[in-house]
Formats: structure tokens, sequence, C-alpha cells
């Protein structure tokens, strides 16, 4: 078996995911997720702490795109998988990771925490979208 990973795909997928984040969690849901999270509109966020906070996401996201890169590498080897084409590949993958793995986590929080089913949407979505984006960019990217 040979798992051929693009590097330059992981890292234009790890900036595109850090874009995406900061769109949807800022501009398109910024307001209603820190409402639903409990945050206090009027407090203005510590820059160490949204620099750290920064710092945190791209390891994280690189460490997303580069387990998501080796992951669809290891499927290519599933009979027929190839057959399917980039774009069949890359939802795949997205959806069926975030229904597997995503959805469960966020169901469980939204349940035992208490979070709003708002803000179930928000962060679901967001991770769905994210999936995509990084499976489309690791897919069409070889």
């Amino acid at each position: 078996m040979d798992f051929k990973i693009n590097i330059i795909a992981v890292l234009v997928a790890v900036v595109a995911n850090f874009i995406l984040g900061s769109i949807w969690y800022m501009p398109l849901f910024g307001k209603v997720w820190g409402k639903e999270m409990g945050y206090d509109s009027n407090m203005k966020p510590d820059m160490k702490v949204m620099m750290k906070g920064m710092a945190f996401m791209v390891i994280g996201n690189f460490l997303f795109a580069w387990v998501l890169a080796w992951t669809m590498a290891g499927w290519q080897f599933i009979p027929g998988a190839n057959e399917m084409g980039p774009l069949v590949n890359a939802i795949n993958s997205a959806f069926f990771l975030w229904l597997g793995f995503y959805v469960p986590g966020n169901l469980t929080n939204t349940v035992w925490e208490k979070k709003s089913w708002k803000l179930f949407g928000i962060n679901a979505g967001y991770q769905l979208a994210s999936l995509l984006v990084v499976a489309f960019i690791l897919s069409f990217w070889k």
C-alpha cells in the first residue's frame, strides 16, 4: 500500500478551514453563537486569550486536515472507490465522518450539558461545512 499525502493541499486546507471558521463564528453566527454560549456581548475579549485560541485553532486545523488526508488516502484501497471520482469521494468522506463522529458528540452535548438546539445547529453546521471544504481540497488536489 502506498499512501500519498499532498502536504501543500493539507496546508491550503488548514488556511481555508481557518477562514471558514472565522467567517462562520464571527459575521455569520457570532452574535447568536455567543448568546447561546452565555457570553456577555458587551465584554471585549482579551487579545492574549484570542491569540492563544487562534494558535490552537491552527494546530487543530492542521491535525484535522492531516488525519482526514490519511483517512481519505486509505479509503482509496476499497474496491470501487476510485471509480466514484473526487467529488463523490469528498462528499462521502465529509458526510459520513460528520454523521458518525460529530453529530453524536453534538447530540450528547446538547442533551447532557443542556445546550440549545440552535447551538447544535450552528456547531454541527460548521463541522459539516468544514469537513466538506477540507475534503474537497484534499480530494481534488492530489
